[in-house]
């Protein structure tokens, strides 16, 4: 758990510094018709979720550190699902934007 948090942080930071840094560059989706409806829905669910994980995960992670593992469960009943849906709506949305549908 400890390296996959470790993990999941580098990742977050590796994400924030290179939107960050390419500020103002913007990537359309190239499908069109339903399956841009899916795509949007799919980034729409997913950046606020992926805000709410920027809280929840290293809440849970803190409350088993500190061997607080009933308050621990309890986090992590929620914030599992939650990260889960994050993760494969995230690496969706890069398919659907980069290799999937890429602008003309």
């Amino acid at each position: 758990m400890l390296s996959a948090a470790v993990a999941s942080a580098l990742f977050l930071g590796f994400y924030v510094t290179y939107h960050a840094l390419m500020r103002g560059v913007h990537t359309p989706f190239g499908g069109t018709g339903a399956v841009r409806w899916v795509y949007f829905t799919i980034l729409w669910t997913h950046i606020p979720l992926a805000v709410a994980i920027a809280f929840l995960v290293p809440r849970t992670f803190v409350l088993a550190l500190q061997g607080k593992f009933e308050r621990h469960r309890a986090w992590a009943r929620v914030t599992f699902p939650i990260w889960f849906y994050v993760s494969v709506t995230g690496v969706l949305v890069y398919f659907f934007l980069y290799r999937w549908w890429p602008s003309a």
